[in-house]
């Protein structure tokens, strides 16, 4: 199963207030695997933008000055995503300002039914505990230290790996020798050993070790059985 995680940095928290988007990362994943494709993009707001949004992921009016608009790269982010569903953290946020975008290049907006909230799995997983990606990243022991902005490709990697560790992880290193047949499911695994059948062992007492039982005995002392022993 193909799905894309990808996250997204802006001027602000609301496109109908006139924030626009200013980067898109995307990546890639097969069986809950990464491909090693990615799509990635730096766009022009045609907005100043403002200083709480640039502390937080690092990106100036200087920097995105000369970036080209959405709208000129919005086909080819369609073609990478194809009909793919769709992960992010927080996925309304993003499918939001996804949405704007395509609505201003006269473009069909992404369908909700292809999103996968992260928060929304991690809510339900770990219900009270805090579902920021730094947190879950820490819950999870994934490494961070290189994450001092906020960065959509960056944070698409990171979430990739979150996403996996939501859905249960992957054992590593395990290895199963050759007669084990393995049967995958989307969410679990059932392991079969192949068994090797022996016909069952006699369990009644041979002549040979009855004579040897009656012997021992007689050696009995005020046996508990109160009499003499038969083993007729």
């Amino acid at each position: 199963m193909r799905e894309i995680i990808f996250d997204t940095e802006t001027t602000g928290l609301d496109p109908r207030a006139g924030d626009r988007l200013v980067e898109i990362g995307c990546i890639e994943m097969v069986n809950r695997v990464a491909t090693g494709r990615t799509w990635h993009g730096y766009f022009n707001p045609e907005r100043v933008m403002p200083p709480e949004a640039e502390r937080i992921h690092g990106l100036s009016d200087a920097f995105l000055a000369d970036k080209p608009l959405f709208a000129s790269r919005a086909q080819e982010f369609l073609d990478f995503i194809a009909d793919s569903p769709l992960v992010a953290h927080n996925a309304g946020f993003d499918f939001g300002f996804v949405n704007a975008e395509l609505a201003m290049c006269n473009l069909a907006g992404l369908g909700m039914e292809r999103m996968v909230d992260t928060v929304a799995l991690a809510r339900a997983r770990h219900p009270g505990a805090k579902n920021s990606l730094d947190a879950l990243c820490t819950r999870y022991g994934i490494d961070r230290s290189h994450r001092t902005l906020h960065g959509a490709l960056l944070d698409a990697e990171l979430l990739a790996q979150v996403y996996v560790e939501l859905l249960g992880g992957r054992q590593i290193g395990l290895e199963l020798v050759a007669e084990i047949d393995i049967v995958t499911t989307e969410f679990s695994m059932t392991v079969r050993t192949e068994r090797t059948f022996r016909p069952a062992r006699p369990h009644r007492a041979s002549a040979e070790e009855l004579a040897a039982h009656r012997e021992f005995l007689k050696t009995v002392k005020a046996p508990l059985w109160g009499g003499p022993y038969s083993a007729d």
